[in-house]
C-alpha cells in the first residue's frame, strides 16, 4: 500500500490546485473525490478571477492569487478558456460612480492596474449596455477560465482515486468501503461538504443561479458587475440578485448572479431566476431577445465573516481545511495553494509584493 505525502480530499479547482502545488514541492500526492474532477461548485461556477476589495484580507488573498493565474497562463491549454478580458465595475448613477472613484483610488495605491470610464467610454467599451449609466471601473488583468478543465489540468500529474471518505484522523484517512490510507498530511478542500466531516465548522452552502445564453460573439466584451455586486455577494440577506454577465470563448453569454441562504434544494427557484434575469435585462436590454439554452444550480460554502478556512484543523495534528471560499474559490485557488503547502512545510507564507 502507498503511503503518500498528503492526501487532498476533494477535486475541484481548490483540491486540484493545492495538489498540484505540493506536488510541485516533490510531495507524492493522492487526491480522492467521490464524484468527477471539477464537478461540484467548480463546475457551476462562473470562472472570474478577479481582485476583490472587501477587506484587505480579501484583497491580498484575491490579488495574490489573480496574479498566480496569469503567470500560469501561457501554460494553461486551449480548452481552459482563458481569456484576460478584464472587469468592468458598472456605475448606474453618480452615488455609485463616486464609489467606483474611492475604489480606484484604493486600487492605485496598492498597485491594481485599474482605468477610470466615463458614460460615453463607458458605452465605447460595451455598446450593448443601456443608456444613460454614469461609468464605471475598468480592472484590465482581470481574466475567466473554465474551471472544470483548469482543475483536470492541474490534477494530470498527481494520483486521483474515486471514493468516499468516512473519517480524518492525524496523518490517515478511513474510506466507506473500510480502507485506511496512512499519510503525513490531510488536506480536506470539499466546499460545503466539510461539514460531513467536522460537524463544528461553521460553514453554511449559499445556492446561486446562472444561465448561459446561444452562441452571440462579441455581445459582451468585458465581465460586467455592477457595483450592487458586492452588497449582494457579502450580505446576510436570505436571497439576494446582482447583475454579472461574462463573455466566454464559444460567443455565449455567462449571466448571474443570484444567492440564496436556507434553501437545499438543487431544482431551479423559477421566482430568484426570473428576477436574476430581469436584473441583468436592465443593464443589457437586448439580451431579452437572446435565446438562453441552460439555467443551473450550485451551493458556494459561505462563512460568517466571508473568509475561508485555510490551514490546521486545531483537533488534529497535520489535518488542514482549505474550504468556505463562497464565489471566489476559482480565483483564489491557487493563492490557498500557496497557504496550505506552506503550513506542510513549516514554511512563512509572504505574498509576493508589487
Amino acid at each position: 500500500m502507498s503511503h503518500p505525502d498528503a492526501v487532498v480530499i476533494g477535486a475541484g479547482i481548490v483540491g486540484a490546485a493545492c495538489a498540484w502545488m505540493l506536488s510541485r514541492e516533490g510531495l507524492s500526492v493522492t487526491v480522492i473525490d467521490e464524484g468527477v474532477i471539477g464537478g461540484g461548485a467548480t463546475a457551476a461556477g462562473m470562472g472570474h478571477l478577479v481582485v476583490m476589495d472587501d477587506s484587505e484580507a480579501e484583497f491580498t488573498l484575491t490579488r495574490h492569487s489573480r496574479d498566480l493565474w496569469l503567470t500560469l497562463a501561457p501554460e494553461l491549454p486551449e480548452d481552459c478558456e482563458f481569456r484576460q478580458c478584464g472587469t468592468i465595475w458598472v456605475a448606474a448613477d453618480e452615488e455609485e460612480l463616486a464609489a467606483v472613484h474611492r475604489k480606484h483610488a484604493w486600487y492605485g495605491e496598492r498597485g491594481v492596474r485599474t482605468e477610470m470610464l466615463d458614460a460615453r467610454a463607458l458605452a465605447e467599451a460595451e455598446p450593448h449596455l443601456r443608456p444613460g449609466l454614469a461609468g464605471g471601473l475598468l480592472v484590465p488583468d482581470d481574466a475567466v477560465i473554465y474551471a472544470p478543465c483548469a482543475a483536470r489540468w492541474l490534477l494530470g500529474r498527481v494520483a486521483f482515486r474515486a471514493g468516499s471518505v468516512s473519517r480524518i484522523g492525524s496523518g490517515l484517512v478511513v474510506l466507506e468501503d473500510g480502507e485506511t490510507i496512512d499519510c503525513g498530511a490531510v488536506i480536506c478542500a470539499t466546499g460545503c461538504a466539510a461539514i460531513r466531516l467536522f460537524p463544528d465548522l461553521q460553514l453554511r452552502p449559499r445556492k446561486g443561479h446562472l444561465a448561459i445564453t446561444d452562441r452571440y460573439p462579441g455581445f459582451v466584451r468585458h465581465q460586467l458587475v455592477e457595483l450592487g455586486y458586492l452588497k449582494s455577494a457579502h450580505g446576510t440577506a436570505a436571497e439576494s440578485v446582482a447583475f454579472n454577465a461574462q463573455p466566454r470563448a464559444t460567443g455565449q453569454v455567462l449571466v448571474g448572479s443570484s444567492r440564496q441562504f436556507e434553501n437545499d434544494s438543487s431544482e431551479i427557484d423559477w421566482p430568484i431566476l426570473r428576477r436574476m434575469l430581469n436584473r441583468a435585462f436592465d443593464f443589457l436590454p437586448a439580451l431579452r431577445s437572446m435565446s438562453v439554452i441552460r439555467t443551473w444550480t450550485g451551493f458556494r460554502a459561505a462563512t460568517p465573516d466571508g473568509l475561508p478556512l485555510i490551514g490546521p484543523y486545531g483537533p488534529h495534528e497535520n489535518v488542514l481545511l482549505a474550504t468556505g471560499h463562497e464565489g471566489l474559490g476559482i480565483t483564489t485557488s491557487l493563492g490557498t495553494a500557496e497557504l496550505i503547502a506552506a503550513a506542510v512545510l513549516g514554511k512563512t507564507w509572504l505574498p509576493a509584493s508589487k
